[in-house]
């Protein structure tokens, strides 16, 4: 199977290829993404020996996470889909945050800016791939939602900016947490050959990202008398 992966939700950018097992990544740092992204793309499968066409599917980070970086994202994937005659893999940056860190249960946390954090919970299963427990959110750092259990390990931006806060939500839940992880292309890999098996690709068009804090932003209709 042959996947192209991009990730542009954070400050951190980052693409990876899988030819038939074989991963090749790139990624640099900073708020060059518009800029820079195309040609990381270009670099990597000449690395490669690959053309987009010769590809199965390009995967993308849907969010949440930086709402100009989310929409570089998803146009990106969008129209190299659409070039390619690609179908296209939107995958949870929180799930391909937590998929890169070595531990078996996951607070993902992506700094939300505003005092609040985007959040998920995940799971390894035995296949060794992430899965959710409860849903994502963006929330205020003291009232996160906690999944039953413990032994929960921190990681993301949002433990960066809010580990005081995080870590006291969290109390003898958590195990540890980790500095400085961020979600990466290479992990979101994993994630989407198995989304890929399953059938659970969508047509370019709908590849769009999500936000999260749209959902709690609209505010309530007026009633007309």
């Amino acid at each position: 199977m042959r996947i192209l992966a991009l990730d542009t939700s954070t400050e951190f950018c980052s693409v990876a290829v899988s030819i038939d097992g074989q991963i090749l990544d790139r990624s640099e740092s900073g708020n060059r993404h518009a800029e820079r992204i195309l040609s990381l793309v270009e670099a990597l499968l000449a690395e490669a020996g690959v053309s987009l066409k010769q590809l199965d599917a390009i995967a993308f980070g849907r969010g949440p996470g930086s709402f100009t970086g989310l929409r570089i994202g998803a146009g990106v994937a969008q129209g190299l889909a659409f070039g390619a005659g690609l179908p296209v893999v939107p995958v949870s940056s929180l799930a391909t945050l937590a998929q890169g860190v070595d531990a078996p249960r996951v607070l993902a946390a992506l700094d939300a800016r505003m005092n609040q954090v985007y959040w998920g919970s995940f799971r390894r299963n035995p296949q060794g791939l992430v899965e959710p427990v409860g849903e994502e959110c963006v929330a205020d750092p003291d009232t996160v939602p906690l999944p039953e259990g413990g032994d929960w390990t921190g990681a993301g931006s949002g433990w960066d900016v809010c580990h005081a806060a995080l870590a006291r939500r969290a109390g003898t839940q958590l195990r540890d947490w980790r500095r400085q992880q961020w979600p990466h292309a290479r992990a979101m890999l994993e994630l989407a050959r198995a989304a890929v098996q399953a059938g659970q690709t969508v047509s370019p068009e709908q590849a769009i990202p999500v936000y999260l804090r749209d959902n709690v932003a609209v505010k309530p209709a007026k009633v007309l008398s």
